[in-house]
């Protein structure tokens, strides 16, 4: 037996961060919306990040923080839906949140908070959900008729929400892109973003014994550079410079980490000699990389070269350049990264020429939305992929009203 109405306005195709947000605002213009999720709980991913906190928002938010063949498509969105207006929303909940790092907001409490002030919202708007929901399959005739495993609902329009490959044990999956071939419109390339880095044979071997210490560097590929925390792990390289660095790098390239970032190492070790030239550069090192980062350091990088307890004053100019050198730009080849099943964020998507950038809209397939990951559009790290999503489901959600009031 169906649970579901004859038709609805909307239907929304999964209950993640943009599918909640464009329920609410088509909702609470009075339309009849119909939110779709296969998971057993709606939110998942938002209760999973930021630690268990969410890092709901960035305030410093630009298009500028965001990877897209087309740079100019968010622009309209992010203009019209801001940071401070989700705030609001959080603020008339008294959800309790702080600013952790620049522009970076998180709740205090718990990322619960968020997915029951999305809940609250829904309901309030007359939005219905449903959860275990598996969809057979979608057409369109005239209207939009769905075949569910809780029934066959229609609607005027369809919006696809239904994110990217990231993290395929929370149920992420391709159907969205699929989806969107099955309308004709063309998927972009995709590949796993903020993800972390994998070693191999002698590099692993070496680096894997510092697993859990974080230090601050500058990583760069040919494409970008961050100054952030760079956490060695047991599979290779991890921390939010090398996720950032991640979404930009390509296979095969190699990868450069600045030890001593806004410090020029050559200049900093003649002044160290000068200072304490019986110091041996093991203990010198330490000092701005940990005793352990620094033994290593020593042992892979300078080999037989240096031994790491010789005397600052005995180091010749050829040592002290090479030391130096691999200081602040000290050379890694990943193997590869951790893929989809650790990756934040699915780097292409949907391609947005397809796409009205104000509406959301399909520009071939009339009632047809896509908002949020399955799209191309994908933030860097720092709250920036949930404004993304609040912006692009409040915009489809607004452009859903304005048609209705206009029919």
């Amino acid at each position: 037996m169906s649970q579901f109405q004859d038709k609805y306005d909307v239907i929304i195709l999964g209950a993640g961060a943009a599918g909640l947000m464009c329920a609410i605002t088509a909702g609470q213009c009075g339309l009849r919306v119909l939110v779709l999720e296969k998971a057993n709980r709606i939110g998942k991913k938002i209760l999973m990040s930021g630690g268990g906190r969410c890092n709901f928002t960035n305030l410093n938010t630009t298009p500028d923080n965001f990877i897209s063949a087309n740079p100019h498509f968010c622009k309209s969105a992010l203009a019209r839906y801001t940071p401070w207006d989700f705030v609001e929303m959080v603020n008339r909940h008294a959800i309790a949140w702080h600013e952790k790092g620049p522009g970076q907001l998180f709740c205090d409490h718990s990322s619960k908070d968020i997915v029951a002030m999305l809940a609250q919202e829904c309901s309030q708007a007359g939005v219905e959900i449903r959860t275990r929901c598996d969809i057979a399959q979608v057409e369109k005739q005239g209207d939009f008729q769905l075949q569910t495993s809780l029934g066959n609902p229609s609607a005027t329009n369809l919006v696809i929400a239904t994110g990217g490959l990231s993290i395929p044990k929370m149920g992420a999956s391709d159907f969205g892109h699929k989806l969107a071939r099955q309308f004709g419109l063309d998927v972009l390339p995709l590949r796993a973003g903020l993800v972390p880095f994998t070693l191999s044979g002698t590099e692993l071997e070496h680096w894997s014994s510092l697993s859990g210490v974080s230090i601050a560097v500058e990583a760069q590929c040919t494409a970008a550079r961050f100054m952030e925390n760079m956490l060695f792990t047991h599979r290779g390289l991890s921390g939010p410079a090398l996720l950032q660095l991640s979404s930009y790098w390509q296979p095969g390239e190699p990868i450069y980490t600045d030890l001593m970032p806004g410090t020029d190492a050559a200049v900093w070790l003649e002044e160290k000699r000068t200072s304490h030239p019986k110091q041996s550069l093991r203990n010198a090192l330490a000092q701005v990389l940990s005793k352990r980062v620094a033994e290593l350091f020593c042992n892979r990088v300078l080999g037989t070269s240096v031994d790491a307890t010789t005397a600052l004053t005995d180091l010749n100019r050829e040592a002290m350049q090479n030391i130096a050198k691999h200081l602040n730009q000290l050379r890694w080849k990943p193997s590869g990264t951790e893929g989809y099943r650790t990756a934040e964020v699915t780097l292409g998507g949907v391609n947005t020429d397809e796409i009205s950038s104000k509406t959301l809209r399909a520009h071939k397939v009339p009632g047809l939305y896509l908002i949020g990951e399955v799209l191309d559009v994908t933030g860097q790290l720092g709250g920036y992929n949930f404004q993304w999503a609040w912006a692009s489901g409040w915009c489809a959600g607004e452009a859903l009203a304005g048609n209705a009031q206009a029919a």
